[in-house]
């Protein structure tokens, strides 16, 4: 009666709470929370609807730094899945695939069959999803080098794997970008040789135009912009310049020299309609970007990719808390030789990756005032050298110090050999794939009429971004699985499907153990009987069961009103 087994196949949910359109995934559902006040504990619901577009249209995305380690691993790694090119290794041969990525290479759990068994499906099959090998690639890069040269002075890929690929990357040539040296280190400006002139006003109205071509060229029905380019430095928020949306396009007007290259890109890409994902630490979400990305209801996600040593981090800290252990010391080393290794040895571009990647415990050390006291933090260190023969193998070494029973004392040392590029590049797929996705969804609360997109900063995306950017007045989440089990219970409601939880009662009473076995023994009956219902009765339903409110209000409602 226990097991586990896979449905690799695309299916449909069987339900009076979602209605399939053609067009449409329409479900209707009943989001649960629970609010606290004092020491009052009060369950709340809201009925909504959902409403999902299932068809995925003619995409492209442009990359900001295509040329880059992360960018030309990118476009190279979905051009070989989509030719299918498998290449000779010292180990053997080896086949194109996606693994890293959450949506095309994990599964999630779907339901259970009348023998108890769990089910689990690949998380693409959750809902019609966008595909890599589809893509239209392009973007910008400061180095008019060909992909093609750029994958062999990357060195990220097995060497006849670059052979294969050459012929398909020779002839994309990154446009020409934007290019403020103030913002990143001196040494990049040996590459620079494919930059745009002119005042901010006049780059800006270049990368728009770059933009409208790209999409017209290709016939492309919608464009995501993506930042993998070098870190900047921070910017400075001052009043007057970037803190509304007037006063940001009013700054790069004036060319005020605290308006960054991402900043350029980030407006031009929200004036164009087209989602934007910064994927560096820097603070291209200035609170005029924000509000103009609201302005124009446009999605941003942000910040910088979390592939290796923080995502361990967002985990182990987990863990730790979680267990009721306390950790008092965090000390993470690492060293690495690429491009981005190379940027980061400059003071002002490493502070902005310090600030990102050390603000990565503070919710799950805020979450139990048992073991820290308010304002209580573990001492938190980071540091980062720049070795260049180790190339794109950063190496990654933490120290995690706790206290224990009694006064004991635990420490953990872990060494993580991390492959940067691909390790990060997966996560690249997995932000444009999820953005698209988000931008077929939309929402509505029982007795309004409007349909409601999700709000423009991206909060979902975060499970991919060290330092996740959130809408004014929300939590920061960074736990790790906190995370992903959002993305995964916002598909489920796309279904009708309540979110996923961990109880299975069904195997935790002598009653349910027996109506499963009655399951398993009766005819085929749509795999429901008794208590496990598909309509609206006592027992397991997927409708409107005893002691559930209808919710005759707007918005949320307490039980029994």
């Amino acid at each position: 009666m226990n097991g586990i087994s896979s449905l690799d196949e695309m299916f449909q949910v069987q339900s009076d709470n979602v209605t399939y359109t053609g067009n449409e995934i329409i479900s209707d559902y009943t989001y649960e929370t629970t609010l606290v006040k004092g020491n009052v504990v009060k369950p709340m619901k809201m009925k909504m609807q959902f409403k999902t577009d299932v068809n995925v249209k003619k995409t492209g995305v442009m990359l900001v730094g295509m040329g880059g380690n992360n960018g030309c691993t990118c476009i190279g790694g979905a051009l070989a899945n989509k030719h299918g090119i498998e290449w000779e290794t010292k180990e053997g041969k080896l086949k194109s695939n996606y693994y890293g990525s959450m949506l095309l290479s994990s599964t999630v759990n779907l339901g259970i069959d009348p023998n108890g068994t769990t089910i689990y499906t690949p998380m693409k099959n959750m809902l019609p999803m966008l595909n890599p090998d589809e893509i239209v690639w392009g973007g910008w890069d400061l180095s008019s080098m060909n992909l093609g040269d750029a994958m062999k002075r990357a060195k990220v890929f097995d060497i006849d794997l670059q052979r294969k690929l050459y012929p398909y990357m020779r002839d994309i040539v990154p446009l020409p970008g934007v290019y403020f040296p103030d913002f990143i280190a001196a040494n990049q400006s040996d590459r620079a040789d494919n930059i745009l002139s002119g005042s901010k006003q006049e780059q800006l109205d270049i990368v728009r135009s770059q933009i409208r071509k790209f999409k017209e060229l290709h016939s492309l029905d919608k464009v995501i912009i993506l930042w993998t380019a070098n870190t900047e430095r921070f910017s400075s928020i001052v009043k007057g310049l970037n803190d509304t949306a007037q006063n940001i396009m009013s700054g790069i007007a004036a060319n005020e020299s605290e308006i960054s290259a991402s900043s350029i890109y980030a407006v031009a890409s929200i004036l164009e309609g087209c989602t934007f994902i910064n994927g560096s630490p820097q603070n291209t979400f200035v609170p005029g970007i924000v509000e103009l990305a609201r302005q124009e209801k446009v999605f941003i996600a942000g910040d910088d990719f979390k592939s290796g040593q923080t995502k361990m981090k967002s985990v182990l800290t987990d863990f730790l808390v979680s267990a009721g252990i306390k950790p008092v010391s965090i000390v993470s080393y690492n060293h690495l030789g690429n491009n981005d290794g190379k940027n980061l040895s400059a003071p002002s571009q490493f502070k902005s990756k310090e600030i990102s990647k050390s603000n990565v415990v503070d919710d799950m050390v805020a979450s139990n005032r048992i073991l820290y006291d308010e304002g209580e933090h573990p001492d938190h260190t980071i540091v980062i050298k720049y070795v260049p023969y180790v190339a794109d193998s950063k190496r990654a070494m933490d120290e995690y110090t706790s206290e224990i029973f009694m006064g004991g004392k635990n420490t953990i040392a872990m060494h993580n050999t991390c492959e940067d590029s691909l390790l990060a590049t997966p996560l690249m797929y997995d932000l444009v794939l999820l953005g698209e996705l988000c931008e077929r969804i939309s929402m509505k609360k029982e007795g309004e009429e409007k349909w409601e997109s999700f709000h423009p900063v991206l909060s979902l995306l975060s499970y991919m971004l060290k330092a996740p950017l959130v809408p004014e007045g929300a939590p920061v989440v960074n736990a790790l699985f906190t995370q992903r089990c959002a993305i995964v219970n916002v598909m489920r409601a796309c279904l009708g499907l309540s979110p996923e939880n961990h109880m299975t009662l069904e195997h935790k009473f002598e009653s349910t153990l027996t109506e499963f076995e009655k399951m398993r023994d009766a005819p085929h009956s749509n795999g429901y009987q008794n208590g496990y219902s598909n309509g609206h009765a006592n027992g397991y339903s997927n409708g409107h069961a005893n002691g559930f409110s209808n919710g005759h209000a707007n918005g949320y409602h307490q039980n029994g009103h």
